[in-house]
């Protein structure tokens, strides 16, 4: 048997409803937030994710799926392509390649779809994972660079968290500082690893050597006492950053939006500025983050494209997925049969489908049995698809044009004329 690939899944029925909600829950709020779509290439340049997202990073060093183009092209062949691994670089390869700050006021895009990692496949993570992310990003003229942005963005997650049912989340904050006062604190990040590096992992020892600032990202239990004892951003920050931070907090505070400050949290991903956060949520475990983003003001020119600071967040939806998990029960969220529709003899079928055309006319939901079934078969075939109603179409009834409708929540059947048997079906919802 050929079975999918460890790392990737089928997703199901009826799962796939929680999904669907969940999807419909974070356009309507992007749309009240005035967030519009964007689709971008599931695989681009190798160098876009190596000069945007980082090239000492895990994503780009261990994690990425790259390949050599074998186009029939010439000028194709030999190019190094991705799977994209997170797709914030690709929005903002569109947003260059497009020209996008020709549009007024800032640019709000978001986003649904696959990205890929090699990872070590494990409780909501895979290789194959799916994300749900936005990103708000433009001229400094457009006020790209203001802690209103941060925070609005903050705000949005929140009610977007509360929008799906997600209870008792929490949002951890930090400022990660800019290119101002990162060298700064990475001299001082260096100097105090120097007598202790020898004792923490080996990425952590290749780290400290090429990117100190990525020893705060170390996941390993051993090496956090080390970490704990590190210097701290928030005591390198210049007064600009300062600035912003308490800002975007004071703006958080006005709205209501609960935080706790994480000054630990730099993310995993090199292109982020100022203002990094996450969302994490206590049904996940030891990996508790559903959602985590950060402003990358830099990222637009390390990628070749005009200054054009942003902000963005990745929701992993696999994640957060199985947070609602944790609280409802999936088999709810599946759209049941109004009715099902029960053919009794040769030549209904016919019958039942021209029936079955009307009545989803009227964006009710049908299932159709089959002119062989008895009417047995057809009555508990109903009952276990969770029909409200069964709809028996015989000669007679197709001849009169009156229909037998049986409530299968209360055992009652009784005769509905053709053109009324929308309405009473609606009436019952």
């Amino acid at each position: 048997m050929i079975r999918a690939i460890r790392g990737t899944r089928d997703l199901l029925p009826p799962e796939t409803a929680l999904w669907n909600f969940v999807e419909a829950a974070c356009r309507d709020v992007f749309r009240d937030y005035n967030f519009q779509e964007i689709r971008t290439p599931i695989f681009e340049a190798t160098e876009l994710f190596a000069r945007g997202v980082g090239e000492e990073t895990d994503i780009v060093s261990k994690e990425m799926y790259t390949f050599e183009d074998r186009g029939r092209a010439e000028s194709d062949r030999g190019t190094s392509l991705t799977l994209r691994p997170e797709n914030t670089a690709g929005v903002v390869r569109a947003y260059i390649e497009h020209k996008m700050w020709e549009r007024p006021g800032v640019t709000k895009l978001f986003y649904i779809g696959p990205q890929f990692r090699r990872e070590r496949p494990q409780k909501g993570r895979y290789r194959q994972f799916y994300q749900i992310g936005a990103e708000v990003i433009g001229p400094t003229t457009a006020g790209s660079e203001s802690p209103a942005r941060d925070a609005e963005v903050l705000e949005m997650l929140a009610t977007l968290l509360d929008r799906v049912g997600i209870q008792n989340w929490t949002l951890e904050l930090n400022s990660v500082g800019c290119a101002n006062d990162r060298p700064i604190f990475l001299q001082a990040l260096r100097e105090a690893l120097k007598p202790v590096v020898g004792q923490m992992c080996y990425d952590c020892q290749r780290r400290a050597e090429t990117n100190p600032l990525r020893v705060l990202d170390c996941k390993h239990p051993e090496d956090q006492p080390i970490i704990e004892k590190l210097p701290r951003i928030a005591d390198y920050l210049d007064e600009g950053c300062k600035t912003h931070f308490a800002d975007v907090r004071a703006i958080l505070d006005a709205v209501g939006v609960p935080y706790v400050i994480n000054d630990r949290l730099v993310r995993g991903l090199d292109y982020y500025t100022r203002t990094a956060f996450e969302f994490t949520h206590g049904a996940l475990g030891a990996q508790n983050a559903i959602l985590g983003g950060g402003r990358y003001d830099g990222l637009s020119e390390a990628i070749g494209g005009p200054k054009a600071p942003g902000i963005g967040f990745a929701i992993g939806e696999d994640r957060l997925v199985l947070s609602l998990q944790q609280q409802q029960e999936t088999d709810a969220m599946v759209k049941k049969p109004d009715a099902y529709i029960a053919p009794m003899g040769a030549g209904m079928n016919k019958e039942a489908a021209r029936l079955a055309r009307e009545l989803r006319h009227h964006d009710l939901t049908i299932e159709l049995g089959d002119e062989t079934f008895r009417l047995k078969k057809s009555l508990e075939t109903a009952g276990k698809l969770g029909a409200r109603f069964a709809i028996i179409v015989g000669e007679n009834e197709a001849a009169s044009e009156q229909f037998a409708l049986k409530d299968l929540t209360k055992g009652e059947q009784v005769t509905v004329p053709r053109n009324q048997l929308a309405a009473r079906i609606q009436s019952a919802r």
